[in-house]
């Protein structure tokens, strides 16, 4: 399997550079040059499949057995995944009148994003460790995906990891994650003074940019062995296909059915990446309906919508942080998908972005069936949303998910 950059720049890579590199040097990100096609009957036999085996197939579709063989790749994906207190690892709830909820929250740090870092934190370390290397990862974070990074390699002697968050825009617990591990290849910083601002009063997409310009310096990255864990980083929106599959098996009672039902994902989105993994599903045969929903810091829907792809004047703080993101980079791949793999559109149209962050998408594009659907702006104090929801009477846990009466349900959003 070779990967490609989305503007087209770049010299194509296998999985091990496409892990490594994080950015292309061109600036685009990388995707697979051509997407495998599933049949009704691969459907079948994945449906029959853990979770874990889901990734695992996956997985083994997108890296190859010459590079990881298929009995390294299942020792790597157990061992990804043993820290989860779910005995499903991922377990859908099932709600009212036909809603169920995908519970990816039983790892590590209660955060999604600890499903696709595990396991990229084990790909990393068996590259590692055959090449005899050592990388530092550079994170900016929101909140969760720094304290997800930092469990996915505390403690491993071949990688060290630097997380920049802004000061005082996570939560005290994911503050806590990440600034008392006591690793000698942890380092967290808190952000006063990012891409020249002094005193910082933003947020993540304020850290994005001096990171940004780091791996735009090809030669200061080599010379470190700097890498990104970000989901600008393909080997995480490569697990995140598996919540989508997993969730499809789930809901559609039977794949012997004609046409194959259809199943609506909603998906609550701040950077895109989950996002972006649905649509690759769907490109390749998953029949699932996406929906993006988004907080008050709504540039994903008002693309979506009406093809508005440009910056509010400001980024409103809200309580679900990770989804306060006004430049949700994964985007770059849902266009590229969407114009049919044209770098030379997807090179113009970012490269205008991060001109003028005002892009209005061209006719062509917006007159394509779109592989997203607009979803709800739920309300900046996202606790109010989602009051009042009970699992059934026959939820195989017998007790409320998060969203069960008296519970507050936070959607969980990517960086």
């Amino acid at each position: 399997m070779w990967y490609v950059s989305t503007r087209g720049m770049a010299p194509r890579v296998d999985f091990e550079g496409a892990l490594f590199s994080g950015y292309a040097p061109d600036g685009g990100l990388f995707m697979p040059e051509e997407l495998p096609q599933l049949d009704r009957e691969t459907l079948r036999q994945w449906s029959a499949l853990s979770y874990p085996g889901l990734v695992a197939e996956l997985c083994a579709l997108f890296i190859g057995p010459e590079l990881i063989p298929r009995e390294d790749l299942n020792g790597l994906i157990q061992r990804a995944f043993r820290r989860f207190r779910h005995r499903e690892v991922v377990h859908l709830s099932r709600l009212r009148d036909g809603l169920n909820v995908l519970e990816l929250w039983h790892g590590a740090t209660y955060a999604f994003k600890d499903l696709s870092l595990s396991c990229t934190a084990q790909f990393l370390q068996y590259f590692l460790q055959k090449r005899g290397k050592h990388v530092t990862v550079v994170v900016g974070t929101s909140g969760d995906t720094g304290s997800a990074a930092i469990e996915s390699v505390r403690g491993a002697k071949n990688v060290g990891i630097i997380v920049l968050l802004p000061q005082g825009h996570c939560t005290k617990i994911q503050e806590r994650q990440m600034t008392t591990v006591l690793e000698e290849n942890v380092r967290v910083f808190g952000g006063e003074c990012w891409g020249g601002r002094q005193g910082m009063e933003g947020n993540s997409d304020e850290l994005d940019e001096p990171i940004k310009a780091v791996f735009a310096d090809v030669a200061f990255v080599k010379k470190h062995n700097l890498m990104s864990l970000n989901s600008i980083n393909w080997s995480r929106v490569l697990v995140q296909m598996a919540h989508h599959f997993f969730a499809y098996f789930q809901c559609v009672p039977s794949l012997d059915l004609h046409p194959l039902p259809t199943v609506e994902v909603v998906v609550p989105t701040g950077a895109a990446g989950n996002l972006a993994a649905g649509c690759i599903a769907q490109k390749m045969g998953l029949p699932v309906h996406l929906v993006a929903a988004v907080n008050c810091n709504d540039i994903i829907h008002r693309t979506v919508q009406r093809g508005d792809f440009s910056l509010s004047d400001t980024v409103k703080p809200t309580l679900a942080s990770a989804m306060d993101i006004q430049v949700p980079y994964n985007m770059e791949r849902i266009f590229w998908l969407l114009s049919g793999s044209d770098s030379q559109m997807t090179r113009g149209l970012m490269e205008q972005f991060e001109r003028t962050q005002n892009v209005r998408l061209p006719e062509e594009l917006q007159s394509k069936p779109s592989p997203v659907l607009p979803g709800p702006c739920l309300c900046s104090q996202v606790s109010r949303s989602c009051r009042g929801c009970w699992t059934e009477p026959g939820n195989s846990r017998g007790h409320p998910s998060p969203g069960g009466k008296g519970d507050v349900l936070h959607p969980d959003a990517e960086e």
